[in-house]
Formats: structure tokens, sequence, C-alpha cells
């Protein structure tokens, strides 16, 4: 079976929610009414943060919402700014009764096992430490992992449905915090502004001061400027981890 049957939609959505996946394919917009009105609670939305960037780890939430839920502004967390999403993590984080987990997974993991497994055993660890095992999962995209709750997959995940765009902020601000702290540690590589994105003030510097120890060794951009005795991926070497900074770890609630 090729990587793409197992992880495809069609392939993690058992039969008893094959209708539900039909819904979440053709009107995503309803689905979490639907879920509601069926009875089908708690079911948590999953997102991650940091699948495209050449440095530092991929960030995965899961989140359950309450029932009367209503937060103005939540939507898809790349639509909002970096004042709104600071704003809006903090109320959702603090709002009433919401249940939610984040999950990091660092570089060496993602050069191991390469970054679609590692963003899979990121959502795995966030939704299996939630207070309440949900009964199914809504996940971002249209790929889902194997070995958690039945889920169902929605592309725009972040835009449609409310759980899912609260996962996405509550993701993508863990991970842009995480990499202001290390903008501290490597400043001349300038990880606050850009996140470890591959921009041309990113590129350039890469060329100039070859990469640090957060940067992924198995993307092409870094794995050319680094020399093959050196090299985390496939196994040339074993570096010793990096840190996290202080108040950061890789599994929080």
């Amino acid at each position: 079976m090729s990587q793409q049957e197992l992880f495809s939609s069609k392939t993690k959505v058992s039969s008893p929610h094959s209708e539900l996946q039909e819904i979440a394919n053709q009107d995503p917009a309803v689905l979490e009414g639907v879920l509601r009105a069926k009875k089908m609670v708690p079911f948590a939305g999953v997102d991650e943060a940091g699948r495209g960037p050449l440095a530092g780890p991929v960030v995965a939430c899961a989140c359950v919402l309450p029932k009367n839920f209503s937060l103005p502004g939540v939507t898809d967390s790349k639509q909002l700014d970096e004042e709104t999403l600071e704003t809006l993590y903090t109320e959702l984080v603090r709002y009433p009764d919401i249940d939610f987990s984040v999950s990091i997974v660092d570089h060496e993991v993602i050069d191991r096992i390469n970054i679609v497994q590692a963003t899979f055993q990121a959502m795995r660890q966030a939704i299996s430490s939630l207070k309440k095992r949900p009964v199914l999962a809504i996940i971002d995209g249209s790929l889902a992992p194997l070995g958690t709750v039945p889920c169902l997959t929605v592309v725009k995940g972040d835009f449609f449905c409310p759980s899912v765009s609260a996962a996405s902020i509550i993701a993508k601000v863990t991970r842009d915090r995480l990499l202001k702290e290390y903008d501290v540690m490597w400043p001349e590589y300038g990880f606050a502004s850009h996140k470890g994105y591959g921009t041309p003030f990113h590129l350039e510097k890469l060329r100039l001061l070859g990469p640090c120890p957060i940067h992924r060794k198995s993307y092409a951009p870094v794995q050319i400027l680094v020399a093959p005795q050196q090299l985390a991926f496939p196994f040339f070497t074993e570096e010793k981890p990096v840190k996290l900074p202080a108040g950061l770890s890789r599994r929080k609630r």
C-alpha cells in the first residue's frame, strides 16, 4: 500500500463516518453543527504550524470548543496579523471550558522521519493529551494521522470549522513565540521576522553563515550547504538535542 493510500481521507474515515466525510467535503461550514446535532461530542479541531519552514519545530494543536462558543475574529490564522493573533490567542486560552493541547516536534525528529510523519506525530500527541478523549477529530487538510481517534479531513478546515480555526491560532502563536526565543539565541538569522521560512533574507544568511543547530538538514536549501559528514539525515551523525527556551515544553496544555 502506498503512503498516499495509507494516509488518505478515504482510508482514514470508517464506514459509520462516510456520510460525515461527505458533508466535510461538500459543505464544511455546517460540519460542526451537524456533529452537535448528532450528539457526536466532544470533537476536536486539529491543525499544525510549521510544515514549510527551513528551521525549528512543527507544532500541532487539538482544540475542543464549548457548545456556545463565540469569539469574533476566529478564523484561519494565515489571514490574521501578528497583533490580532496574539489577542485572539490570549482570549482563546482563557475562554471558559475550552480544552486544548499543544505538541511540539523538533527539527531532529523532522529530519529523521520526514515532515509529514512528524506532523502526524504532533497531531496524535496533541489529541491524546486532551483532558477528555474526543469522539472524533476534524483535521485541517486532506490527510489524517493513523493511530488516533476517527478523523474527518477538511480542506481549508481552518477557515470553515471554528474548532480548527482556534487550533490553528494556538499552534501558530505557540510556534511564533518559540521562534522569537530562538532569535535571541541566533539573532543573525532573523528568526523573529520570518519564523524560519525561506525568505530571500533567510536564504542569504544561510548562504553566508551556513545552518545553525535548529535548521532542518533534510530540507534541500539547507542540505546543499551542509557537508555530508555533518548531515543529521540520514543518520550520518547524532546531534545533541536543542533545548527549548525556558517556559516552553514539547507538549503543553
